[in-house]
């Protein structure tokens, strides 16, 4: 994709933000970060981002009475940049379908668990109080329903910890070397969502396909 540019959702530290950051200056994302969004005026990634000289905005939640008037004025905002691409970094907010509706196929997330398993909040001890032995991430193309949407690619490792701190440490590193990869894809016309499908490079994947390439 020419000339491709995304903005960030964000609601906290930014530390997958900064992983975005880094990723371009390396080359790993060929492509520019137009603005970062936060419905948090003292998000720390808005600092993260203003170091770096990129555009961002502010639109906080509270002062709206629905989703829908909230999600309405991003749009409104977010037109002045004309992404290609929204990805959420850690935005707690739930898309209303206004919103998902205006960037149909075009809106990512990441979520700290290998999805449909473990949607929400506290996975990490979630995942420690049960079976599982793997733990991981994944991205997904982003529908109105919490965690919803295609996925798009998974990373996971072998739980060897106790620890919820220590297994956040783990994921963390996770997404911050997967987040990057499948933007890039997007920004390449590699990755697509057609409906409820996704395809990279023409080739459907199916839902928990880790993607290697």
């Amino acid at each position: 994709m020419i000339n491709f540019s995304f903005a960030v959702l964000i609601s906290g530290n930014g530390s997958n933000l900064q992983a975005m950051i880094d990723a371009i200056e390396e080359k790993k994302i060929q492509g520019r970060i137009c603005c970062v969004l936060s419905n948090k005026e003292n998000a720390y990634g808005l600092i993260r981002a203003k170091e770096v000289g990129i555009s961002t905005e502010v639109v906080n939640n509270e002062n709206y009475s629905t989703r829908e008037e909230f999600d309405s004025k991003m749009i409104e905002v977010l037109a002045g940049y004309q992404p290609n691409l929204i990805v959420l970094a850690g935005f707690m907010r739930i898309l209303s379908p206004i919103f998902v509706k205006s960037y149909r196929e075009r809106i990512l997330n990441i979520h700290p668990s290998l999805l449909p398993k473990f949607p929400g909040l506290d996975t990490h001890r979630r995942v420690l109080e049960s079976s599982e032995t793997r733990h991981g991430v994944t991205v997904h193309f982003v529908d109105d329903t919490l965690d919803g949407g295609p996925i798009c690619s998974q990373s996971s490792i072998l739980i060897k910890t106790n620890s919820p701190i220590e297994l956040k440490k783990k994921i963390h590193e996770l997404e911050y070397e997967l987040y990057p990869k499948v933007i890039n894809w997007f920004g390449q016309g590699r990755l697509t969502q057609v409906k409820d499908k996704v395809y990279l490079d023409n080739k459907e994947l199916n839902i928990g396909e880790r993607n290697e390439s």
